[in-house]
């Protein structure tokens, strides 16, 4: 006797585009997935390839069904390799409204967006594995639930509040994105005048070199209207990475946020930024880049865990990127931290500073500590001072051409248009490698 899976495919309109929409039901066996449920998200997968379209998996599953054997297995494994066909040629999303457990929850890691509801939660191993092999007990949402997923592993990209909130804010997303690699990003209606003065952005940075803001508050101000999606904003909040539209153009923004962690670079915030990155050069999408960072993040345990593979990460997204991409330094801009945000080295198209950026190896107070080491009381401040005045300016970076433009605050939305409307027929050759061996 056939029994009907647990899944079903079409099209559908995501917001106002057709897609390719996969939807698992905790029907049968809580919507256990079955050898049959896995052929049908690959020929989704597989369809969405063909017709170039977005592909959305809405995840309601507790994984392979026991009952169906390792035919089951073998369908997970025929539907991940579908998804992961996809990657990188359309857009791949997700929606998880209840459990996603096991091969499930591997899946979402190959979407480029996921989106989760309170109820939703998703782990590899669950909490009796947890209590067999560790010892500790430990609830589902606390292994992985929405908040945990949202704050600390970084795979939800956008908390919602119900399913239907999830899909609308796949919605967003895709809006700004085109429906495959081949083609531009929609044009984005707007009123919005692209020379827009910003004068509040006159006094967003403060003076004292300590102090902190919302970078935020300066994304808004360059994008048309005022209006940010910002995906994964809970996790590594020490980057700001967001989609917007300048002049109609989509673009991604990445942007340091020096309320968190003053802004430096630690595995977490590299990892979110590559992926970002990655994202939006595989769609088209222009970057700018808005930088303000003392550097990396020091401590012992980070580079065990591997913070020079992981910052490496960040620096080999932006060199391979083929993508328009602006850097705009606000303010610090130091050491390796400022090298693998889109520096002029690692290969930005234009590079423009406010008259408060500090492009330097280091801050003040740390050189002058190691070029005058017995320096102390009113004498060492007199030498930051001279430091300072001589070194943590931009212009000492224009002179050298690592800086195009110091621009002022109050002009930033209209020479960032400016100079993506410049770039816009920009083409670079590709290289004929395979595929690249980046640091993971």
């Amino acid at each position: 006797m056939h029994v009907p899976g647990n899944v079903r495919s079409g099209t559908e309109l995501l917001g106002d585009r057709p897609a390719v929409v996969v939807r698992s039901t905790p029907g049968r066996n809580r919507g256990a997935l079955s050898y049959e449920d896995g052929v049908t998200i690959a020929e989704a997968a597989r369809t969405a390839l063909d017709r170039r379209l977005p592909l959305v998996l809405v995840v309601s599953s507790s994984g392979a069904d026991v009952t169906d054997g390792i035919a089951a297995m073998h369908g997970w494994g025929v539907a991940a390799a579908g998804l992961a066909r996809c990657s990188g040629i359309v857009p791949v999303l997700a929606a998880v409204t209840g459990p996603a457990i096991s091969g499930t929850a591997l899946m979402l890691g190959l979407a480029d967006v996921v989106a989760m509801t309170p109820e939703a939660f998703a782990f590899v191993s669950g909490p009796d594995m947890v209590l067999e092999f560790t010892g500790i007990r430990v609830e589902r949402s606390e292994l992985g639930g929405t908040v945990v997923h949202a704050t600390s592993s970084g795979l939800c990209a956008l908390p919602a509040s119900d399913a239907d909130h999830a899909m609308a804010l796949l919605a967003d997303v895709v809006s700004y994105l085109p429906a495959h690699t081949d083609e531009a990003p929609p044009f984005i209606d707007t009123d919005d005048p692209h020379d827009r003065p910003t004068p509040e952005l006159a006094g967003v940075v403060p003076t004292e070199p300590t102090a902190s803001y919302d970078v935020r508050d300066v994304a808004e101000s360059i994008v048309d209207d005022r209006e940010l999606v910002e995906l994964r904003a809970a996790w590594a909040p020490q980057l700001v990475t967001a989609l917007g539209s300048v002049a109609g153009r989509p673009v991604g923004l990445l942007a340091n946020q020096p309320r968190a962690l003053a802004g430096t670079l630690d595995i977490a915030a590299s990892q979110k930024g590559a992926r970002f990155v990655r994202m939006c050069d595989a769609f088209n999408l222009p970057i700018i880049t808005l930088v303000d960072t003392p550097g990396f993040l020091p401590g012992k345990d980070l580079e065990w865990r591997g913070m020079i593979r992981h910052g490496a990460e960040l620096a080999f997204a932006y060199a391979e990127a083929t993508v328009p991409r602006v850097c705009l330094i606000l303010r610090k801009a130091y050491g390796g931290a400022y090298i693998v945000l889109d520096s002029k080295g690692i290969g930005n198209d234009i590079c423009l500073a406010w008259p408060s950026a500090e492009v330097a190896v280091m801050g003040s107070r740390g050189a002058v500590q190691i070029l005058h080491r017995r320096a102390v009381g009113s004498e060492l401040e007199e030498l930051e001072s001279d430091y300072s005045a001589r070194y943590l300016t931009p212009w000492v970076a224009a002179e050298r051409g690592f800086v195009d433009m110091v621009i002022e605050p109050s002009e930033t939305r209209s020479v960032v248009s400016e100079a993506f409307a410049l770039l816009a027929s920009r083409r670079e050759r590709l290289s004929s490698r395979r595929h690249d061996n980046g640091p993971l």
